[in-house]
């Protein structure tokens, strides 16, 4: 048998399993974050410290998902969010990582995550939901805009590596976010690199990530 066709096969046996979904648990922290960070920083050419993790972590663990493999209990898919009142405006829920594991993307599990952080927060009272992405990340623009996400703002130069991000909010109020929105952005492009922001100015001083979330 070629290498190919050993990774196809491989690859379907992974999109046959029923994968289990949790809540991050503080107290599995050692276990958790060492595999959170692994396959966050994976493609990341400037990955987090270990202490952004921390900051999401320590507050809002309740906000973090987990897809994990039932059988090697392996972790595969991981959303990262926050919620906090937005310049003493609207309580804002905001999606700061999302990764996926190579040979589980195509399957809707990042999908699955937003939907339950988006969950989460809407059990919180959230107003809305904010993220950025990268202009060429079309991959990560059709999920968000899918589950009904807005383009509320362009972001020249965004990222370190030279990149212009969009942010993307969902308004889960009526009335909220009709104030403010920026709709000044160019037509998206075609690139499918899969890659979400995260908001540096919500963030301990860490600088600006050319790639902050990704694999979709």
């Amino acid at each position: 048998m070629d290498q190919k066709s050993s990774e196809s096969k491989t690859e379907g046996a992974n999109k046959l399993k029923p994968l289990r979904y949790i809540q991050y648990d503080s107290a599995r922290e050692n276990e958790y974050l060492t595999a959170m960070r692994q396959l966050i920083s994976k493609d990341l050419s400037e990955p987090y410290s270990i202490y952004v993790y921390r900051y999401f972590l320590y507050q809002w663990g309740d906000l973090c998902f987990l897809a994990m493999d039932p059988d090697s209990d392996n972790l595969v898919g991981v959303v990262v969010s926050k919620l906090e009142p937005h310049r003493g405006g609207p309580l804002r829920g905001y999606i700061a990582m999302l990764a996926v594991r190579e040979e589980y993307r195509g399957q809707g599990i990042a999908t699955k995550l937003v939907r339950m952080a988006i969950d989460a927060m809407i059990e919180r009272d959230a107003d809305e939901v904010a993220l950025e992405t990268e202009v060429v990340n079309t991959a990560a623009m059709k999920l968000y805009e899918r589950l009904g996400f807005l383009r509320s703002k362009h972001l020249h130069q965004y990222y370190l590596n030279g990149n212009s991000a969009y942010r993307l909010v969902l308004y889960l109020k009526e009335g909220v976010g009709s104030i403010g929105a920026n709709y000044d952005f160019p037509p998206a492009a075609t690139n499918t690199v899969a890659a979400v922001g995260s908001d540096p100015s919500q963030l301990p001083p860490q600088g600006h990530s050319s790639a902050q979330t990704l694999l979709l």
